[in-house]
């Protein structure tokens, strides 16, 4: 990849931001014919696009929002990504439990609807269940005054094994995606945008990349980069933070998840079930910071900790207490400003702005609609450079992976040699450079069991250094930074 950087004289199109919109817009790009290149400033999917609640769905909070043009079109994008990604994206069975008499009319109505909306591309139709069928599928919900509630389908993912596929199905089209490889600057020619300087992070190399298009596709970063463009930029993103705690499968036995509509914050509540754990979420705080670090690894808010025992506390019949967490982590939303408004309620449409120089920047949106928004931002880039109109080809694109066995989301169960196995594959095949990505994002170790992942860390890093050359003191610089960034998975302290 860095050779492909080195002998191209321009490319047609340059994406900064390697999470799902960005990758999103480096395959649809690269499908088309386009000349492609995409730069991380850290690794794949780091940021907000490994730290969702792990659903492909329509968004049953929008409905009740009002807002059916975002539902209708994520409903169908969810069908589509069940048909292109079906190792990875599954058909998950949730239960609302109704305790107050008028829950199950109010919310059975609207859940018919969101069948309705789904169409052709549905997952099962929603239905009303007695008292004894919920306590059969959900066996640990609180049985005191439980009247009955609704079943409904929606889709269930991996997100950062999604991300690593998409970044490969771009690589089989010819893009060129390199992470650990910040844009440190924009060029310009007169007023206009031409392309950007890089930095790569291993050698300190920097280069100047020449690209027709720039596209800004950097989430919760997206005013990093629109400041580097105009530092006079109107600021575009209110960032809120979600978190999810993880604890083992005996709060939840069985297959079901559950969703309550609505706690006292206005938000929705899951309690999923994911590679044979719970996670529980999600929590809905606005987050002023002007520090970039703390952007890359947010930290869950006590208060959000204790928001989200509190709440699913009342719904199940044994309640998790903080030695029960396995894991925590937390993302940020990046939310398009609108002034006045709880961050519950700001958009998460996409939103595609085109700044004086010509740089065109993506954000807003969710995991769902992946495709959708790099199907717009790249027809906007063919409309505003004249590049030739190509159709877009994703709507049927198999993504990587669908064919290959899949990697396991965690290391604790498997023999040494398996694990061997999963690090070379990693290294050599999807751009493992650090200890973090092979435990936090090529397997999801640190976020099932963060304990687990620390103990691990050594032989992950023994391993990956005997794979890519490297000596004693990278062992030891890499076992203490995953230490460092696992800590705050851990709800108390691992201070050894």
């Amino acid at each position: 990849m860095i050779q492909q950087l080195e002998s191209a004289s321009e490319w047609d199109i340059c994406i900064i931001g390697g999470g799902a919109t960005g990758l999103g817009a480096a395959v649809d790009s690269a499908t088309r014919g386009f000349k492609t290149i995409l730069f991380e400033q850290h690794d794949f999917a780091k940021g907000t696009s490994s730290r969702s609640t792990k659903l492909v769905h329509g968004g049953v909070r929008y409905l009740q929002q009002g807002n059916i043009k975002l539902v209708l079109e994520a409903l169908k994008e969810r069908g589509l990504l069940l048909k292109n990604a079906p190792h990875l994206v599954h058909n998950q069975k949730f239960v609302v439990p109704n305790y107050k008499w008028w829950e199950g009319p109010f919310y059975g109505i609207g859940l018919k609807i969101y069948d309705w909306m789904a169409g052709k591309l549905g997952l099962g139709p929603s239905e009303f269940l007695s008292r004894e069928r919920i306590l059969e599928l959900a066996p640990t919900l609180d049985p005191d005054g439980l009247r009955g509630g609704i079943a409904y389908h929606d889709g269930q993912f991996d997100d950062a094994r999604l991300a690593i596929d998409i970044a490969q199905t771009a690589a089989q089209y010819n893009a060129t995606l390199l992470n650990y490889f910040p844009v440190t600057g924009i060029l310009k020619s007169g007023k206009k945008t031409t392309g950007v300087q890089v930095k790569d992070q291993l050698t300190g190399k920097t280069y100047e990349v020449k690209s027709k298009t720039v596209i800004n596709a950097t989430g919760v970063f997206t005013d990093a980069v629109l400041n580097m463009d105009n530092p006079r930029h109107n600021q575009m993103i209110a960032p809120s933070q979600g978190i999810h705690l993880v604890v083992d499968k005996e709060f939840l036995p069985g297959d079901t998840a559950i969703m309550i509509p609505r706690t006292d914050d206005g938000r929705v509540l899951f309690a999923v079930p994911w590679h044979n754990k719970i996670v529980l979420g999600t929590t809905d705080t606005p987050i002023k910071t002007k520090n970039a670090a703390s952007l890359l690894e947010p930290v869950p808010l006590e208060e959000e900790i204790d928001f989200i025992l509190k709440h699913i506390g009342r719904y199940l019949s044994k309640d998790p207490q903080r030695d029960d967490i396995r894991s925590m982590f937390a993302g940020l939303r990046p939310l398009v400003k609108a002034s006045g408004k709880r961050t519950a309620a700001l958009s998460r449409d996409h939103l595609i702005n085109i700044s004086d120089s010509g740089l065109i920047t993506i954000t807003g949106g969710k995991w769902t609609t992946y495709r959708r928004m790099a199907e717009d931002v790249i027809n906007i880039a063919i409309e505003k450079n004249k590049l030739p109109a190509k159709p877009c080809m994703t709507k049927e694109l198999l993504l990587s992976g669908h064919d290959q066995p899949l990697m396991p989301p965690e290391i604790f169960s498997l023999s040494a040699d398996q694990v061997e196995s999963a690090i070379k594959r990693s290294v050599d095949q999807e751009m493992c450079i650090t200890v973090e990505d092979f435990l936090s994002r090529r397997t999801r170790s640190l976020l099932l069991d963060a304990r687990a992942a620390i103990q691990q860390s050594p032989v992950v890093a023994s391993l990956m250094a005997a794979e890519m050359k490297k000596n004693d003191h990278w062992i030891r610089e890499q076992i203490d930074s995953f230490k460092l960034v696992a800590n705050n998975y851990l709800p108390i302290q691992n201070l050894n």
